[in-house]
């Protein structure tokens, strides 16, 4: 199936983006590593710093070597054999890069894990996934008596955040989370080795080199990645070595002249998330480039010393990052004079962030579209052209689109459908779900539940989840319109719109509100309602309107509808 035959979006290229995708320079992840870490020695890959400015580095070289510990730990030591599974549950720090390129290198599967699963999800994903090694951040080792025996994982490997900092400050760190925030529990007594991640480096560093990962082919398996669940049990999307450098060549393609070895990427989003592994942590780990850690960005103060000690050049993030940055005195007033654009990705960008954005930093926010399912990326705004505020772009270079009805025809031009795509970055499937995989993908197409528009010139839009859509009489309403238009009121900090059972229209709109703190006028209901009569048809406009003080999020600061329609659900059972 190819709706836009002619591909419209190839004009929207210009000069500066090749029409045909240029083949992976490498046959594996474990290549890319080993080639690039020996490419740029000295330089420095990561450094991760921590709020009160401490920070340690590790350069290409040193990620090289300890990455080789980490493979021959895993090998000889653990017994694994290529295709094992590996699971990592870091949070953005020195440890990640090592253990993960470690994996790959030991011709592993890594298994990328949330830091803040509950036991009952982290069982869930590592019996899934049959993981029988887990790197771990010992400010979490208290799960472990828990999760250990209902799985198949033998050996436990701890990692601190300060880990691999220079000495001194990793001693004040490590004092400071024991005595003050006491965020460091004890570790419970297993009957599984548990070691610390530099012993498990001292062990490696004694065995022989792995060397067989240069047998590693494209269509190996590298990652489990799993999805955040929304529409179910999180599910392991397999993402082979081609998936994922395929979709590194696209988004460097992208990226043209624009991304260079001299940058300096700001990574505050996980890199246990599919947006920022890639984007981040890979492309700009291939290009030589230099990655700045933030272990987390939540309260967003946690961000200043990085911004303002290091010469940041991208920023990738989501809508509630960048709104979150602009509401801070200190960025506002000073913003970073080295920026170059930032990236926007994992949810909708609304034009009220994006407009400011570009006022307060000088900069634009290019945003895009992915899902994990392809790697992710599948859409961007070309850096030399206009911005065009909500457009998530045009399909990057060897990707093909259609929009599709309920039927899986297309739609006609300008009409909206559900988004389907193909590509050399799209998953093989679902790790041992056949049947969710024989519903995502038919015939190499991935049917993303998103619905989006296409204009003449190619430029996609997401109009909306297809099921997060509120039916209203027969009327569509789609979330991402109304919680935009909520963003252009002052009082407003953050929203989020469901639909809830109506008696008379079937659904109903309802939107959360968050009050805005710098803006002294006190958001009310009636000023919601009264704002959105005179920007919306009266279908769109919500029947209720809820204040609160935050909005559920997303490890990556997604706001989570879904907990907010359990909620409502719970509400309407009672009969509240």
């Amino acid at each position: 199936m190819t709706q836009f035959a002619t591909r419209p979006w190839l004009a929207a290229y210009g000069d500066e983006i090749g029409h045909d995708l240029p083949e992976a320079v490498y046959p594996s992840l474990a290549h890319l590593i080993a080639a690039t870490t020996k490419a740029h020695g000295k330089r420095r890959a990561f450094t991760c710093v921590v709020p009160n400015g401490m920070n340690g580095s590790l350069s290409y070289a040193q990620v090289g070597a300890m990455s080789d510990a980490f493979a021959s730990y895993l090998r000889h030591h653990c017994k694994l054999t290529p295709g094992a599974r590996v699971a990592v549950q870091l949070p953005n720090g020195l440890a990640y890069p090592v253990a993960a390129f470690g994996a790959f290198k030991a011709g592993c599967v890594l298994v990328n894990t949330n830091p803040l699963y509950t036991p009952d999800e982290m069982i869930h994903q590592f019996r899934d996934s049959g993981a029988e090694v887990l790197v771990i951040s010992d400010m979490f080792a208290d799960k472990l008596a828990e999760v250990i025996p209902q799985t198949m994982i033998r050996h436990v490997v701890l990692a601190g955040v300060p880990e691999f900092f220079p000495r001194l400050p990793e001693a004040i760190v490590r004092g400071v989370q024991k005595v003050w925030t006491k965020s460091l529990p004890p570790v419970p007594t297993l009957n599984v080795p548990v070691l610390r991640i530099r012993e498990a480096l001292k062990i490696g560093r004694g065995l022989a080199t792995v060397t067989d990962w240069d047998k590693l082919k494209s269509d190996d398996l590298a990652l489990l990645q799993y999805t955040g669940g929304t529409t179910g049990v999180a599910k392991g999307a397999m993402l082979t070595h081609g998936n994922i450098l395929a979709n590194l060549e696209q988004v460097k393609v992208m990226g043209g002249r624009h991304m260079t070895g001299q940058d300096c990427v700001l990574t505050a989003l996980p890199l246990y998330h599919i947006f920022a592994f890639t984007a981040n942590l890979m492309t700009f780990f291939d290009l030589g480039a230099r990655n700045i850690l933030v272990p987390s960005p939540r309260p967003v103060q946690n961000i200043q010393r990085a911004l303002e000690n290091y010469p940041v050049t991208w920023i990738t993030g989501v809508n509630t990052l960048f709104n979150g940055l602009m509401n801070e005195e200190w960025f506002a007033a000073y913003p970073p004079k080295t920026l170059k654009a930032a990236i926007a990705g994992g949810t909708a960008l609304h034009e009220a962030v994006a407009a400011r954005w570009q006022t307060i930093t000088g900069t634009r926010v290019a945003e895009g579209y992915g899902l994990t399912e392809t790697s992710p990326l599948v859409s961007f705004n070309p850096l030399d052209q206009a911005v065009r505020v909500g457009s998530i772009g045009v399909p990057v270079p060897g990707t093909d689109i259609a929009l599709v009805d309920d039927q899986a025809e297309p739609v006609a031009p300008g009409a909206p459908g559900e988004l389907i795509v193909k590509g050399p970055q799209v998953m093989r499937g679902y790790w041992n779900r056949p049947d969710e995989t024989e519903k995502t993908l038919q015939n190499g197409w991935v049917f993303t539940g998103d619905v989006a528009v296409m204009d003449n010139d190619g430029f996609l839009r997401i109009v909306d989840r297809k099921k997060d859509m509120v039916l209203v009489s027969g009327f569509n309403v789609y979330p991402n319109e109304v919680e935009d238009c909520l963003s252009k009121l002052d009082a407003v900090l953050e929203a989020a719109v469901i639909g809830v059972p109506d008696a008379g229209t079937g659904e109903a709109v309802r939107a959360y509100v968050v009050q805005n703190p710098d803006v002294a006028d006190v958001v009310t209901k009636e000023d919601v309602i009264a704002h959105c009569r005179k920007h919306l048809a009266a279908y769109k406009v919500p029947k209720s309107v809820m204040i609160r003080d935050e909005l559920p999020k997303s490890p990556i600061g997604k706001i989570l509808r879904k907990d907010l329609k359990a909620e409502a659900r719970a509400e309407f059972a009672k009969g509240v």
